[in-house]
């Protein structure tokens, strides 16, 4: 069956019983070190999460000459992977709750077209929470724990206290398009949230299983999911070989130190310690510091893939 543009696999799952909360990553703007993908990914694993649809007609909404196509052999055949928005399903009894991830993509074009398709997924499936998993680059030392931000129900924030600095966003600026998707839950007081892992912008993995983890630690304490699917051996591992490759002697060793300085000063403290502590308005990155992060940002944006 159809569902917008969405083709569902028969037979699709009841969802009249009990109320869906949806988990998504949005790629590439929101997606860096591809922690969404790799969270999102062991989570499906971790629940036993099975496909139920994808876009009819992706090309309707991607450029196929920038979202390329892939060859693969499988079992002696060629087989051509079209990139799509996919969705998974399975049904969580502690949480007596149905729940969909959603492996979304940024559209090239119809975009509008794209957002209702997915509200009216979110409709046939009784969606009553939105959630979106991602990662950014920032100002950060890879020295120091990641930081997860965003904005949940006051409970949820206090169940994550230990791993999630509640925070609302305040950027203004260029967004996604499936923003949209939040502001129509916000107006429909349907919760919805972004949880962002703050990446050491100097480093730029190609996957940064150290942010995925801390992702999957939030959403482990915050809907009691079991722990083991958080693995922080493999992150560990890669920002220890990182740490051994740099000379903190010189000129990156200096930018660490301050990134050091600003994190434990400004970037650490909660919103009301930001609000009482006037002293952390005055810490500022030098100069140098602020060009070497501003050329990271450039290529990162000139090569989001």
């Amino acid at each position: 069956m159809n569902v917008g543009d969405f083709e569902l696999i028969e037979p699709v799952p009841d969802f009249s019983d009990s109320e869906t909360i949806v988990f998504a990553m949005l790629r590439p703007w929101i997606d860096v070190g591809r922690v969404g993908t790799v969270a999102l990914n062991k989570l499906q694993e971790n629940l036993e999460a099975k496909e139920i649809g994808k876009l009819e007609k992706p090309g309707k909404y991607f450029d196929f000459t920038r979202y390329r196509p892939r060859a693969q052999v499988k079992n002696g055949q060629r087989v051509l992977n079209v990139p799509n928005t996919y969705v998974h399903h399975s049904y969580d009894a502690t949480l007596k709750k149905n729940l969909l991830f959603l492996h979304i993509r940024e559209p090239h074009q119809n975009a509008e077209e794209y957002v209702d398709s997915i509200l009216a997924l979110f409709k046939f499936a009784n969606v009553s929470e939105f959630v979106r998993i991602g990662g950014m680059y920032d100002s950060v030392p890879h020295t120091r724990p990641i930081l997860v931000t965003g904005s949940m129900k006051p409970e949820q924030e206090q169940a994550a206290s230990e791993v999630l600095k509640a925070r609302k966003s305040t950027y203004q600026g260029p967004t996604s398009i499936l923003n949209l998707v939040n502001q129509h839950f916000s107006e429909n007081n349907i919760p919805n949230s972004t949880l962002m892992a703050h990446l050491p912008q100097y480093v730029q993995l190609d996957r940064d299983h150290l942010g995925a983890a801390r992702l999957l630690e939030v959403l482990c304490a915050v809907y009691g999911f079991s722990e083991e699917i958080i693995n922080k051996d493999f992150g560990v591992q890669q920002y220890k070989d990182i740490d051994k490759s740099i000379d903190y002697t010189g000129e990156v060793g200096t930018l660490i130190k301050q990134l050091e300085t600003y994190y434990d000063r400004v970037l650490s403290k909660t919103e009301s310690d930001e609000k009482d502590d006037v002293e952390a308005s005055s810490v500022n990155l030098s100069a140098d510091v602020e060009d070497f992060l501003n050329q990271m940002g450039e290529k990162f944006e000139n090569d989001p893939e």
